[in-house]
């Protein structure tokens, strides 16, 4: 084995460590770097102390569509297309990167699992790059929202501007409502 290959290896290595901390599931890494499954098995093991998760990757746009879902990538998108087109940073790397600001400015607490994980963000770019989904205004705020591809926007509210009547209703929110009530 070559130096060069040796550095390169090391290189994938390190991103997979990388990925497997935001919580990247190992299906991404398989598309991502050229190490082995096995190889990527025992890396993701050492990393995480478990074994991956088994079962099918998110593939529809639809999640995308929902309220909270929808403003979290919105964000996460224009975070991405502000780093790719002012900075020289692209691929995985723009992913990363996006992807740690959006987390930052998402606020979720370290035991919290993020709206968005990194691999509907991988995702998401995959469906921008297939032209199934866009960005769109909103009419009302100018922000950059997250839209089916050829949709008709001409007229488009945004989540936070017009939220849903149940937005932000979650069991845990409604139960102390409700305690709060009985109290």
């Amino acid at each position: 084995m070559g130096c060069k290959s040796v550095i390169n290896e090391a290189r994938e290595i390190q991103l997979c460590i990388e990925l497997i901390t935001l919580g990247a599931r190992l299906q991404l890494l398989q598309e991502e770097t050229s190490l082995s499954r096995e190889r990527l098995l025992r890396l993701y093991k050492e990393v995480k102390g478990v074994s991956p998760s088994k079962g099918m990757l998110p593939y529809s746009t639809d999640w995308f569509m929902s309220w909270l879902p929808n403003i979290h990538s919105s964000m996460f998108m224009d975070i991405y297309r502000y780093l790719t087109s002012n900075t020289g940073i692209k691929g995985i790397e723009a992913l990363i990167k996006s992807y740690r600001l959006y987390l930052e400015q998402a606020g979720a607490a370290p035991d919290e699992e993020p709206v968005l994980s990194i691999t509907r963000a991988w995702f998401m770019l995959r469906f921008f790059d297939a032209k199934l989904l866009q960005l769109t205004d909103c009419k009302e705020c100018g922000g950059h929202f997250v839209v089916h591809a050829d949709e008709l926007c001409n007229h488009y509210n945004c989540g936070i501007c017009k939220p849903p009547s149940r937005a932000g209703k979650t069991r845990k929110t409604s139960q102390s409502e409700q305690d709060e009530i009985l109290a």
